[in-house]
C-alpha cells in the first residue's frame, strides 16, 4: 500500500489583523529556521522558538511541519509565477527580449534565495505527491501553455505543450546549477542571455514566428 500523503492544508485562514500578523511571523521564522537548519532539522518546536510563540499557536493554523514547508513553497511558486507572467505577457515587446528578461530575473532570483530554495527542494519529498502540489504543477503548465500559444500561434497544441516543457525544464535546471555556483551578477546575466538565445532559436524552429517576433 503506498504511503499516505500528509495533510498539508492549513487548519484555518487568519481573519483578523492580529492573527494575520501571527501567521506572517510564523512563516518568517520558518524561513530563518529552514535556511539555518535545513529541511532535515526543521521542526515545529524550532519554528515556534524562533517566532517567539508557543507550539500550540502554530498548531492553530498548521497541522504539521509539512504544511508550513508547503506554505513556504507555495509562496515561492506564486512569486516566481507572477514575476514571469508579468514579463512574458507584456504586450508590444518582442519575444526574444521578453524571454531574455524573464530568464535574467529568474536566474537572479534563484541566486538570491539559493539557501532557501535548496532547503525547500530537500523538503519536497514530504509533499511532492500531495493533491495541492499536483494542482500547483497544473497551474504552472497552464501558464506556460498560454505563453506558448502567443509565441507559437501556428504550432499545434501538442507542439506548444512540448515547447513549454522544454523551456520550463531548461530554466529550472540551469537556474539551479547557476545558483549553486559563486558567480557574479554579470556572469549570471551572461548565462541567462545565452540560454535565452538558444531557446529563441529552438522556438523559431517550429514555424518561424518567434524569429520574426
Amino acid at each position: 500500500m503506498p504511503a499516505r500523503s500528509p495533510n498539508i492544508s492549513p487548519r484555518k485562514a487568519p481573519r483578523q489583523r492580529r492573527s494575520t500578523q501571527l501567521v506572517a511571523d510564523i512563516l518568517e521564522a520558518a524561513i530563518r529556521v529552514l535556511e539555518r537548519e535545513g529541511a532535515a532539522r526543521f521542526t515545529m518546536a524550532r519554528v515556534a522558538e524562533k517566532a517567539g510563540v508557543s507550539v500550540g499557536s502554530l498548531y492553530q493554523y498548521f497541522p504539521n511541519k509539512e504544511a508550513i514547508l508547503f506554505q513556504l513553497q507555495t509562496q515561492e511558486w506564486r512569486e516566481t509565477t507572477a514575476m514571469l507572467e508579468k514579463i512574458l505577457t507584456t504586450p508590444g515587446s518582442p519575444l526574444p527580449e521578453r524571454l531574455r528578461k524573464a530568464i535574467r530575473a529568474f536566474f537572479q532570483s534563484e541566486c538570491e534565495e539559493a539557501r532557501m530554495r535548496v532547503a525547500l527542494e530537500d523538503a519536497a519529498p514530504l509533499y511532492r505527491e500531495a493533491p495541492e502540489t499536483r494542482a500547483h504543477r497544473k497551474k504552472g503548465r497552464a501558464f506556460m501553455l498560454r505563453v506558448m500559444a502567443q509565441a507559437l500561434p501556428r504550432a499545434t497544441a501538442k507542439e506548444q505543450a512540448f515547447a513549454g516543457d522544454v523551456i520550463a525544464t531548461t530554466m529550472s535546471a540551469v537556474g539551479k546549477r547557476v545558483s549553486e555556483e559563486n558567480r557574479t551578477r554579470a556572469e549570471v546575466d551572461a548565462f541567462a542571455d545565452a540560454i535565452a538565445g538558444m531557446l529563441c532559436a529552438f522556438l523559431a524552429g517550429f514555424d518561424g514566428t518567434a524569429r520574426r517576433a
